[in-house]
């Protein structure tokens, strides 16, 4: 990849493409071809058509999709089937037909079946049953990978797709009810700390184990394909750590600076009981990623602080 050629990143100012973005200017990417949802809806085919005409960007880093934690999915399910196969529908068409030389589409681990033997395997998609709770997601992201082989086959476009892990980092959605598990948890923990509550109810169990990933060393990864991949087959992008929703909620109270009992809520459901990704093929291309937990928990309450000014009335982090 030219890293000064036209490159556009779809979703820039959500948590995976705005690490992109800080990644490629780090770099020296000094042609992004940047718009905001008020500037560019990419559920609009022809709003998405003219962007292409006109700015003819060279490179695509596909990080726009409506997505959200259990209870976003299962409030929302019409949307997310709906907005996410429109957006991969006309950015994927669009590129291609305007001559995009290479596009990364970002999927999820979600895609693949509940009960998954661990770790994942690539070729273990489409095998079994998806997990109820967020299955209309699931289900518009798999059509975005097989949208992406098909005019791979047919047409010869160098599509590729990336399966990222759980992620989390600035820039993450800590909406109180839409949210991921780690944005959801730092808020509900600070916000317990806050009004000196001494106990936050937790959804599920605790059991579930997640391997998550820092959104900057996703985009160290995304970069990583661009540069070293091209292939029909999807590529999984973990971070090789996991941990038990019980630990990461320890964790994030030790971030945070609250004292007071965790208690879990078993009425609450789960979600997939482990997803963790086999990332030879990543590592196969020199890849690994660097930051651990509790630095990547503290960079993102941090930054959370900073950017909200009502989580960060009266509030300290702690170090």
């Amino acid at each position: 990849m030219d890293i000064h050629a036209r490159i556009h990143v779809s979703g820039y100012r959500g948590l995976v493409g705005s690490a992109i973005v800080r990644r490629l200017r780090a770099e020296g990417a000094d042609h992004l071809l940047l718009r905001t949802h008020q500037e560019l809806d990419l559920t609009d085919q022809l709003q998405v058509e003219q962007f292409f005409a006109d700015e003819k960007p060279e490179y695509v880093f596909m990080a726009a999709a409506k997505v959200g934690g259990i209870h976003a999915n299962r409030t929302f399910p019409a949307e997310f089937i709906r907005d996410n196969l429109a957006i991969q529908t006309h950015v994927i068409h669009s590129a291609w037909k305007h001559g995009v030389r290479k596009l990364l589409f970002l999927g999820s681990s979600c895609i693949y079946p509940r009960d998954c033997p661990q770790p994942i395997k690539e070729e273990y998609l489409l095998t079994g049953p998806l997990e109820p709770t967020n299955e209309p997601y699931a289900i518009a992201k798999i059509a975005g990978l097989e949208m992406c082989q098909a005019y791979r086959r047919q047409y010869g476009f160098d599509a590729i797709v990336g399966m990222p892990t759980n992620l989390y980092g600035p820039g993450d959605n800590f909406h109180p009810e839409n949210s991921h598990v780690v944005p959801a948890l730092i808020r509900r923990i600070h916000e317990a700390k806050i009004s000196g509550a001494t106990e936050v109810a937790i959804w599920g169990s605790g059991k579930p184990l997640r391997e998550l990933m820092y959104s900057d060393d996703l985009a160290d990864a995304a970069l990583t394909l661009m540069r070293e991949y091209s292939d029909l087959a999807p590529i999984n992008i973990g971070s090789g750590m996991e941990t038990s929703i019980l630990d990461l909620a320890h964790e994030i109270a030790q971030v945070v600076g609250f004292a007071g009992q965790l208690t879990f809520d078993t009425s609450k459901p789960d979600g997939t009981p482990r997803k963790y990704l086999d990332s030879q093929r990543l590592h196969s291309l020199g890849y690994r990623a660097q930051t651990n937990l509790r630095d990547g928990l503290m960079q993102t309450y941090r930054q959370w602080l900073e950017s909200d000014t009502t989580a960060s009335a009266g509030s300290t982090h702690s170090q």
